[in-house]
């Protein structure tokens, strides 16, 4: 019996709903931005015009830091060298534990630098991968610190090659960066570490200031504010893959233990009001036995965590969704297309095949949502607000560019030039259809005065 009271789990059963409660469950927070896309705009115009200083004013404004001036934005190799000392050394540990197998994921993600085949004879085509010269690492601090962000943005782009990243990161009130995420910056090989949060700190990349540099990317996620900042700067800044407040989806079959699914259906809900969390399910005995366990393992949480989770679950962008078949639960994921996929089951590849829009997808009992955050290796910054039904995972794919490479013998001149000639003189350019007739076996003849 919990020992507090919080409003009931919501139960949707799919097959009861109207399309418009349908389409209503598969909303996010950060759908309807228009109020935040007004806000930006002063925001965004202070920081062109004043750079360090309007940075310093919304941080002492926006984050309470009462001693942030424009002369300390930037962190110092001081503050990274003292933060070892300000953390306890397991978490110290943790942190390297972690990095490590973040880096050996992304490493075994990165593309080779070149690759070369000949398509036909004398024709090679291929791909030459080199790093984006200058990336924003954005790591929120609003509901508290994610020194696994810094990991997880950082990592990847120093893995790319980037030659300089920077992390962006919001001040506490003591003016100063949270310990542990300098430290993670450092682990991740990041010595460039700045005071600036949500839309001020899109701006300051996207225009620079007096102390941060312009940045051609920004990734990360957080807040509406940090979103709709993007969105208004996506002209100046490429603003990555969209990453918003958390969201997840559980899909347990009749073989789930429930307590493992109410206990996990606590991670993503407790990150804000924001956040979005589903139980989805076609047994009705998954459904009631987990709703009633849920409240159990909010005891467990402090009170604004708790808060958090049960503000969501009792909502329509939270709680158990009943479906009356497997294939209605996986049409209901797919159409949500979650950041967080977890499948609670004794056979959780028999479902696998079935989800074509996930983010993440975490299968059997074991996978905790928290140790992909933390440390599995893949990366936890993910396309949220149905997005992954275009995108995929933050990676080192996301720091790097490719150009395309082509290499032509005279034997696959002879063989292509033709085909070309009759595709350019259809479309009508004369010029392509002229460039490779006769008129450039002439042209090569000559020297470079003209001469045969």
């Amino acid at each position: 019996m919990s020992i507090r009271q919080y409003p009931e789990v919501a139960l949707h059963e799919l097959a009861k709903l109207s399309s418009h409660e349908y389409e209503s469950l598969l909303s996010r927070a950060e759908d309807d931005l228009d109020s935040f896309l007004a806000g930006v705009d002063p925001i965004i115009e202070a920081v062109r015009e004043e750079g360090d200083e309007a940075l310093a004013r919304f941080g002492r404004e926006f984050d309470g830091a009462s001693s942030l001036t424009a002369g300390s934005i930037a962190a110092t190799k001081a503050d990274i060298d003292s933060a070892f000392d300000k953390i306890d050394k397991a978490m110290v540990e943790t942190l390297e534990y972690s990095a490590d197998n973040i880096r050996r994921f992304h490493e075994a993600q990165l593309p080779p630098e070149m690759w070369m085949k000949e398509i036909r004879p004398g024709v090679l085509v291929g791909e030459r991968a080199t790093p984006i010269d200058s990336v924003a690492c954005y790591s929120p601090r609003g509901k508290g610190s994610f020194p696994s962000v810094t990991l997880m943005t950082a990592i990847p782009a120093s893995v790319a090659g980037v030659p300089e990243p920077i992390i962006l990161t919001p001040p506490g009130p003591d003016g100063n960066v949270d310990p542990a995420t300098l430290v993670a910056a450092r682990l991740a090989g990041v010595e460039r570490v700045f005071k600036a949060g949500g839309a001020q700190a899109v701006a300051a990349v996207a225009f620079g200031t007096q102390s941060v540099p312009r940045c051609f990317k920004i990734v990360g996620p957080g807040s509406p504010w940090l979103v709709a900042a993007k969105r208004r700067l996506v002209g100046r800044i490429d603003p990555g893959l969209p990453a918003g407040p958390s969201e997840t989806i559980i899909l347990a079959d009749e073989t789930a233990n429930p307590f493992v699914a109410a206990l996990d259906m606590t991670i993503e809900s407790e990150h804000g009001p924001d956040s979005s969390s589903f139980l989805v399910t076609w047994s009705r005995e998954i459904a009631e036995e987990v709703r009633y366990a849920i409240p159990d393992y909010w005891d467990k949480q402090n009170e604004t965590l708790a808060g958090y989770s049960s503000t969501v679950l009792s909502g329509m962008r939270g709680g158990v969704v009943l479906a009356d078949s497997p294939e209605a639960a996986y049409a209901f994921i797919n159409d949500y297309a979650p950041e967080h996929c977890q499948v609670l089951s004794k056979v959780p590849y028999e479902h696998l095949s079935h989800i074509r829009n996930a983010s993440e997808i975490l299968l059997g009992e074991h996978a905790a949502g928290s140790i992909a955050n933390y440390m599995m290796g893949p990366n936890c910054v993910l396309p949220t607000s149905a997005a992954a039904r275009t995108h995929s995972p933050l990676g080192v794919h996301d720091f790097m560019k490719t150009c395309s490479v082509g290499h032509m013998t005279a034997k696959g001149y002879t063989e292509m030039a033709p085909h070309t000639h009759r595709f350019a003189t259809y479309e009508g350019f004369d010029g392509h259809a002229n460039a490779v007739s006769e008129l450039r076996g002439q042209a090569m003849a000559l020297d470079k005065k003209g001469n045969q």
